[in-house]
């Protein structure tokens, strides 16, 4: 039994002090283990954080791809770019022009190159075209079915004397395509690759690019030209949003742990 003694402090009835209660329990005091979590959290967050930005930095320009490109494909066409230009071409500066040649085909030069579009499976028709400007580009004149796979099968379809062309300006696609390699020697083509094809049919050299031909109607049907797909995949949205969320989820751990640790 204690008492009072009145100055705040307690005896017991043999006039000892009583013990006070120690607060050097650890209360109040976080763990190590709390510590690294909280640690872990915070390094998640800036992770998290920065890969946001970064998908905001993505989609600033990606947007700004699809402007350029949407206002290339629907402005009036330009002359297709001689051999003074070839140096500076590239897909961010040039792809999906809208370019306008006039020259001849080399209809006896033609490449098909392996394809799969809306139409189904079968072969791009490249044909080199010399144009009165005295060079040579290869213009896509659009998609044919396996069974016209040979010149003669789609006669109606070739096009002899001057002519002009409208079409987008397209990359070369060198070396060949998914998995598989173009066989020059085989005639064996899957990608676009006009330097290889300009030297396998022996017509010089070739512009860098290629032209897709517009969907002007020919005689017989073939080749279908216009299938050209313009498409950017834009996802950019969802993904900052989820890295932000996720951000937000890492700090609100870090602060839960931080006041739950305190608490013990």
């Amino acid at each position: 039994m204690t008492t009072s003694d009145g100055t705040g402090g307690s005896r017991n009835l043999t006039g000892a002090e009583a013990p006070v209660p120690s607060t050097a329990d650890g209360r109040g005091k976080r763990s190590v283990r709390a510590y690294v979590l909280i640690v872990f959290l915070l390094v998640c967050a800036a992770i998290t954080c920065a890969l946001g930005i970064w998908q905001v930095e993505r989609r600033t320009w990606k947007l700004d791809l699809i402007a350029r490109v949407d206002a290339r494909i629907h402005a009036p066409p330009v002359a297709a770019p001689g051999p003074a230009d070839w140096p500076a071409i590239t897909a961010a500066n040039s792809e999906y022009l809208k370019v306008q040649a006039t020259g001849r085909f080399l209809n006896d030069k033609e490449v098909l190159v392996q394809a799969v579009t809306d139409l189904g499976g079968g072969f791009w028709l490249l044909v080199p075209f010399r144009t009165d400007a005295g060079f040579t580009l290869f213009i896509n004149r659009g998609f044919v079915p396996p069974e016209k796979r040979e010149a003669a099968s789609r006669a109606a379809g070739l096009i002899e004397g001057e002519t002009r062309v409208t079409g987008l300006l397209r990359m070369s696609e060198p070396h060949g395509g998914f998995l598989r390699t173009n066989d020059p020697a085989g005639d064996r083509w899957y990608s676009r690759d006009v330097a290889a094809m300009g030297e396998a049919r022996g017509v010089g050299p070739v512009a860098p690019y290629f032209v897709d031909a517009d969907a002007t109607l020919v005689a017989g049907g073939l080749p279908v030209g216009g299938l050209t797909v313009v498409r950017f995949p834009n996802s950019h949205l969802v993904y900052l949003l989820t890295w932000f969320a996720m951000c937000a989820m890492a700090l609100g751990g870090a602060a839960l742990v931080w006041r739950r640790s305190a608490a013990r």
